[in-house]
Order: structure tokens, then sequence, then C-alpha cells
């Protein structure tokens, strides 16, 4: 197999090797396997550049290529929502290998440090390419991975979510967007180029190609999660993706409502001042760096929306990553600076005006119109304006126990119910709404100490508040609405179904039993 100094298809800075393969002593033993891509955080064909070094790779060594995805059921708490979307994207992509590429696409169930070892052994495989993801359980896997592989595998791991590799960025914790921002755009002329086109593999899997049963998979998993059921809004895949970036009647770089992006998307009124590409850049099924590329194309019309966007897309989100790669307790007290740490331990036991239960919290039940609706917002349609973000999560450090129970229930009830959820932005996000991640201390207050502090009345002087509560309201009732009916409807069919049985079963239909197979297989 090639190694990595050779001519690639993508810059040698994104690749980073995780273990060499031994290479046999004598040449007759020299038989090189296929190459294996562990798919998980980068979920799409094009502008992918963990698929690009595969492929390019795998012609190199005149070797196939196949994608390898491992199913986690229930990786941090995801539910319906979260999981639905993902295989349902994941059904359109296999498609679209499968059809385009003749790249074979297997879907794997279990502990991906057994599946993945398991097929790389049975497919005589000599490397392994993985996504990369700062997540200290992702991590963990790969190292496992590495030991339980053969000594002749190689391990590549390819940065193909950030726009600069992680690594390539800064190589330490960094305090804020203030001391990674110059570091990240002066590697863009660099890193933030267009991709080459992805190739057809020289040598086609000869082996067993999967089949999936997806209606069946997805009827299986989702029955697990549905107490947070699917949303509506938002279609998954990668053709939905890219039309939510530049389609042409709607899409976020079209100039209607690209123009108000830098003025609108602090305003929870209009949420469609926001791109709408989250939950396509969590689950990887569209490119950061293709959205960088198209918005750049278009930055002469609104720079100023442009430069603000660039800077969520890239910047923030990028920092967020090196947060989580960096600093291991990411998700904890201990994970915060120190003045910040000390600061909430001095004041975890001040008496709280308002102490909630976190069943009261996930149901919306406090005393605060606004923060009830931010939760409604988020329980029923999936995801929170991001200005209510911060809102919902410092006013949860206000109404718990200590900044511990604050820090737990906010990453509990975003990891449960955002379509987001389970990510880098996410975690960073409560820790800087609770933990002064990424800020500075502020006036010192009750509760708070010198976390920077939010209340309902700030809110109303940055929008309207009654409105927004008024919008979340029809939102919610829409949706329970036709949640309702389709719940009716299911139940209508079930009963129509139910009597048609009855009366065959009684003989009591005479014509043809043909004429109602289309009704019970409906």
């Amino acid at each position: 197999m090639t190694s990595s100094s050779s001519t690639m298809a993508i810059q040698p800075g994104r690749i980073r090797v995780l273990k060499e393969g031994l290479l046999p002593k004598l040449l007759s033993e020299q038989k090189c396997g296929p190459v294996v891509y562990w798919m998980f955080r980068d979920q799409r064909v094009k502008y992918n550049w963990a698929l690009i070094h595969a492929v390019d790779q795998a012609n190199k060594g005149n070797v196939p290529v196949v994608v390898a995805f491992n199913l986690f059921d229930a990786f941090k708490g995801a539910k319906n929502r979260q999981l639905g979307f993902m295989l349902k994207g994941l059904r359109q992509l296999q498609q679209t290998l499968v059809e385009s590429f003749q790249i074979p696409f297997f879907l794997f169930q279990g502990e991906a440090v057994e599946t993945i070892p398991n097929f790389m052994r049975e497919s005589g495989a000599s490397l392994l390419v993985t996504d990369f993801s700062p997540l200290r359980e992702v991590r963990k896997w790969k190292e496992e991975m590495c030991e339980r592989v053969g000594d002749s595998v190689t391990v590549h791991e390819i940065d193909a979510h950030n726009v600069v590799p992680l690594w390539v960025a800064s190589g330490k914790l960094e305090y804020g967007a203030r001391t990674i921002r110059s570091k990240i755009h002066k590697l863009l002329p660099e890193y933030l180029i267009d991709f080459p086109q992805l190739q057809t593999p020289n040598k086609k899997w000869v082996g067993i190609s999967p089949l999936i049963d997806w209606e069946k998979l997805i009827d299986d998993v989702l029955r697990k999660g549905a107490e947070v059921p699917e949303i509506e809004w938002c279609e998954p895949g990668e053709v939905a993706a890219m039309e939510a970036l530049h389609g042409a009647k709607n899409g976020f770089l079209s100039t209607t409502r690209l123009k108000n992006y830098n003025t609108d998307r602090n305003n929870p009124l209009k949420p469609r001042g926001l791109s709408g590409l989250s939950p396509y850049l969590h689950f990887g099924q569209i490119s950061a760096q293709r959205c960088a590329l198209e918005a750049r194309n278009v930055r002469s019309v609104n720079p100023q929306s442009v430069d603000s966007f660039m800077e969520e897309l890239i910047v923030r989100r990028e920092l967020a990553d090196n947060f989580c790669y960096y600093q291991p307790q990411y998700d904890s007290i201990q994970g915060a600076w120190e003045w910040a740490r000390k600061t909430l331990m001095d004041h975890a036991n001040d008496k709280r005006e308002h102490v909630y239960t976190r069943e009261q919290l996930e149901k919306a039940k406090t005393a605060d119109p606004l923060w009830n609706a931010s939760q409604l917002e988020m329980v029923h349609h999936g995801k929170m304006h991001g200005f209510m973000r911060m809102y919902w999560a410092k006013k949860i450090l206000e109404w718990t126990n200590g900044p511990e129970e604050a820090l737990s229930t906010a990453l509990y009830l975003n990891d449960k119910y955002e379509i987001d959820g389970r990510d880098p932005n996410g975690y960073v996000g409560c820790m800087w709404s609770i933990c002064g991640v990424h800020d500075q201390g502020w006036r010192e207050r009750p509760v708070f100490g010198k976390i920077r502090y939010m209340n309902y009345a700030g809110c109303k002087r940055k929008f309207d508040v009654e409105g927004y509560i008024a919008y979340v309201k029809r939102l919610v009732g829409g949706i329970k609405k036709r949640k309702a009916e389709i719940t009716i409807s299911a139940e209508v069919k079930a009963k129509l179904k139910s009597d048609v049985v009855q009366d065959l079963v009684k003989g009591r239909i005479q014509e043809n039993p043909s004429e109602i197979v289309p009704l019970l297989s409906s």
C-alpha cells in the first residue's frame, strides 16, 4: 500500500497516521487487501476528504475500497429524532455510493471496537481510514481498534469535519475565539481550497455485497426511542443539505435570506434568519468546507453577512473541537478555567429564588414563560434558537442546587432533544453559559459569581419576548395537532384492517378476497 508520504489527493496535514502497519519481510508476502473507510462523523459521499483519501489509496494499491458504518442504537442518549435523521441520510448515502461509484456500504450493529476489526480481518484489509472526532468515547475506540487490528494494518485518521485540521490549527487548548482566530485565518489560504473529484475505484469489490433492509432497520431502531419523535422541518440527506445551503427557492445563500443574516441571526422571532444547516453539519451530511467555499463565492453581494457566517462556521465550530480535544473534562465543572471553578464554588450554596427538579425543567414547569417557551421549542421542534440556548442554560444554573447539577441537567436535555445534540458545539455552548468557558469574568453577583449573567429584562430589550412566546405556542400547537391527526389516522386504519380480517374469517365478505389485499397491505 502506498505510504502517506507519497503523492496524495489530499494535503498531508489533513492526515494523521494512528498506526503504521508492519510490512512483511518477503516481497512474495506483500499482498495488499482492500481499504476500509470507517465512516461515522462525516456521513456523505460528496466533498468528503476521508472518502477521497480512501479511494485514492485503494487505486494506488490496485485494491477495492469499502465503506463501513457501525450503528450505535443509543449513542449518548440519541432517540428517534437523531437516529431517524441519521439512518434516512445513510440510506440515501448507500444508494449514491453503490449506483454512482460502485462502492459497497456495510452497516454493522454492536460495538465498533469489535465489528470493525473483525471486518478488517475477514476482508484481509490493509488500510483503515477513519473520520476524526474530538469526543473521548470515539478516541478510546480508535485506540482499542489500533490494538485489535493486525500488525500489517495501517490506520489513517482524516479531519474531514473542520476546514483547517484540528491538529494543524493549534497544538494546545485555546483560551477563546480571539486566540485561535488569527491561527485559523492564517491557514485558510492553504486549506480552504476546492475538492478534487471523487474517483471511481479502479478495482471493484468482489465479495458479498451487503443487503440492508432499511425499512425494517429504521422501524426497529425507532421503536426504542419513540419518546422523542422525529422532526418535520428538516429533510435528511446530502441532497436536502445542499438544497438548504444554496437552493434556488429558499436556500440560505439565496439573496433574500443571506442579506438579513447579520441583523436577524440573534432574534429568536426570526428562525429563518439562521442558516438552518446545523443538523446537516452535525451528522456530516454536508461539508463545512463546501459551505465556506459557496459562501465566499457570494461575499461581494453581502460581505457582512458572509463574514459573520464564516466566523460561526469555521472559527467557532473549530474552537469547540479544540476545547473538546485538548480538555478531556469538556463536560464537567473540572474542565472550566480556574477562575470560573472558584467563583462557581464560592456561590454554590447561595440562596436561589426558585429550585426546580430535572423533571420540572424537562416539562417546562417553571415560573418563567420565556424559559418555558425555549424548552418547549427544543422538545417539540428539536431546535432551540441559539440566543435562547444561552438564556436557557444560564437559568438552569440559577434554578438548580449547584453548578454540577446545572451542567449535568443542561447537557442531558440538550443531548436528548436537540437534533444536533451530542456535539462539541453543544458541550461548549453549555460550558460557556454555565462555566464561563471561552468567556471572561464579569461583575460578581449572587449564584452566578463572575459568570456572565442574563435575565428576562435583558431579553426584553433585545427582542419581542411576548412575540416569541406566542410564536412557540403556535409552533407547538401545530406540531401536536399534526401528531394527533397522524395517530388518529393510524388507529382508524388499524381498526379498519381488523374489521376486514374479521369479516373475511367469518365469511361475511363474499367478493374476491384479492380486492381486499391492497387494503391489508397499505
